[in-house]
């Protein structure tokens, strides 16, 4: 008998149609993998499967059941870090409580406990955390928090005897060292307990390396059935062919980082990063792709790029200007600088046009000169400016937070730069080069697709026409044909402008494809290097990422 039957299933939202019509089967112990770009209708299917959204016309029946799919399906979802900041093994202890008692996640009784106990450390076995029960969550990595929440769907599983697994791109934000990990611990669960397993994901080679049988959706359509290899063929027919740029990187060095340092260390969870003697040169106008595994300190590192912490020791020179020397000397030099974080986010109350005017009045040459006035009227030293100033480029809730601790509000930042632009400011230059049109500049974050976020993100950042872009990891959610489109925009901006760009992603065949050179990091040091080619095949060696030589 089929675990999963899906006839005829049909989903609108209003006039739009997200599935049409389609239908398929899911059998006992296999793995069935959905692919589709974003807005293919993925995440609908993976929604009503699960029960949450029951507003759709056909038939669907799980395990026998034609409702109440939550009693038999857990699923698995991208960037659900939700976890008690408890040792691994209450994490699972709760889950299996909740679960037995169809009540609340609490703790079991003493007298229960021990074979609750037993139970979540075969759970934590399958996993690959056994060793790692003691360890609080909250200072698990990213990786080990991604298996704990696996555990703790597999727990529902594990407790009922039955179920189906659904994973809604799991570990695309992942290293390819614990995206290994994770797909080697869902082959297992498969495995052991003959568990169907229904995943979604933008990545063809996670359903080279897992799925028995693939389907692609296209416009809510299922448009091919079949054997991975297949599927992903006809998936990749539309990705555009890569831009071959003209420039090539100047002698001149834009970035020169000197024996850096820098070291983090929780009271209770013990040393997080301890990034030591980091040295390396970027020239202006190449594209350098820094790479390593999760926790190797990459983010830490983009941040120093961008003055928005200072190493322990050491030096950071960008475009002559000593990082560490705040002032109007660096107030200057971040007009010329662009970072796009990982957690980036749009303003959901303003329109594109909206934001782009912002974005070009507070980091022009007229917010300069109103902040250098009204500093001295009202008695703020260049070194308060300057910290003010940096807040601009952090992520919106991070910049708030940090306000609020300083005990400032968004005023401060208005009063000391305010969006002033010219009246013929244009931003069309810079959206067609993105490949957006005029009519985006009318739309809210809510009317744009995955691909125009990113796309819009970037532009914020292009619009004043940066010297330096720093991206940290903002392409993860993309689907390999609109990350080809994004890489041949990046490589555009590069010979238009002589923009220098610093990269940090975990797509391995994106960072072969953009850079003229690539660094790998690993527990706080380079160790490695030179062509993009040879410096990401060692990182597959070392990180025994199968999945991406398969």
């Amino acid at each position: 008998m089929a675990a999963v039957v899906v006839k005829n299933l049909t989903k609108r939202y209003g006039k739009k149609v997200a599935l049409d019509n389609i239908s398929f089967q899911v059998e006992e112990g296999e793995i069935l993998g959905v692919m589709g770009k974003s807005g293919a209708g993925k995440s609908t299917l993976i929604r009503i499967l699960r029960g949450v959204d029951r507003d759709y016309e056909g038939y669907v029946e799980i395990l026998g059941r034609r409702d109440n799919f939550r009693e038999v399906t857990a699923i698995h979802l991208q960037r659900n870090f939700a976890l008690w900041a408890e040792p691994a093994i209450y994490n699972i202890i709760r889950k299996l409580y909740a679960v037995r008692n169809n009540c609340d996640e609490s703790l079991p009784m003493e007298e229960e406990w021990e074979e609750y106990e037993k139970k979540a450390l075969e759970i934590l076995r399958l996993v690959g955390l056994e060793h790692k029960k003691d360890v609080f969550a909250n200072v698990l990595s990213g990786g080990e928090k991604q298996r704990l929440i696996l555990g703790r769907q597999i727990a529902k599983v594990y407790e009922r005897g039955e179920g189906v697994l659904l994973l809604d791109e799991p570990a695309t934000m992942a290293c390819p060292a614990s995206k290994q990990i994770l797909l080697d611990v869902l082959k297992k669960v498969n495995r052991e307990l003959n568990v169907p397993i229904i995943i979604t994901s933008h990545l063809p080679e996670i359903h080279r390396y897992l799925c028995h049988r693939c389907i692609l959706l296209e416009e809510g359509r299922i448009v091919m059935e079949g054997r991975p290899e297949e599927v992903i063929g006809k998936f990749l027919e539309e990705m555009s062919p890569p831009y071959i740029r003209r420039s090539k990187p100047k002698d001149r060095v834009i970035i020169d980082v000197k024996n850096v340092s820098k070291r983090y260390f929780l009271v209770r969870g013990g040393e997080t990063l301890n990034m030591r003697g980091i040295s390396f040169q970027v020239r202006e106008g190449e594209i350098l792709s820094i790479i390593g595994p999760s926790g190797a300190g990459k983010s830490v590192l983009l941040r120093l790029l961008a003055g928005l912490e200072l190493p322990d020791s050491g030096k950071i020179i960008v475009d002559g200007v000593d990082l560490s020397e705040y002032g109007w000397k660096r107030i200057e030099l971040r007009r010329k600088i662009g970072i796009l974080h990982q957690e980036f986010s749009l303003p959901h109350y303003l329109t594109v046009g909206e934001m782009l005017r912002y974005r070009a009045g507070v980091k022009g040459e007229r917010a300069i000169t109103s902040a250098r006035l009204k500093s001295k009227e009202l008695g703020i030293s260049p070194k308060v400016v300057d910290g003010i100033y940096q807040l601009i480029d952090l992520p919106e809730e991070e910049r708030r937070n940090k306000l609020e601790k300083l005990g400032l509000s968004q005023d401060i930042v208005d009063i000391l730069f305010p969006a002033l632009v010219d009246e013929d400011f244009n931003p069309m230059e810079i959206l067609k080069t993105l490949n957006l049109d005029e009519e985006v500049l009318n739309k809210t974050p809510l009317e744009l697709s995955g691909g125009e976020k990113v796309r819009v993100a970037l532009a914020l950042q292009l619009v004043t026409k940066p010297k330096i872009l720093l991206l940290d990891e903002p392409f993860g959610d993309l689907d390999p044909i609109t990350l080809r489109d994004v890489a041949n925009y990046l490589k555009r901006i590069n010979d238009k402008y002589g923009t220098t760009i610093v990269l940090i992603s975990h797509h391995i065949p994106l960072i072969k494809e953009i850079s003229d050179r690539v660094i790998l990091i690993d527990r706080g040091k380079v160790v490695m290097e030179g062509d993009p080619e040879e410096v990401c095949n060692r990182f597959i060696e070392i990180s025994n990422s199968r999945f991406l030589g398969k």
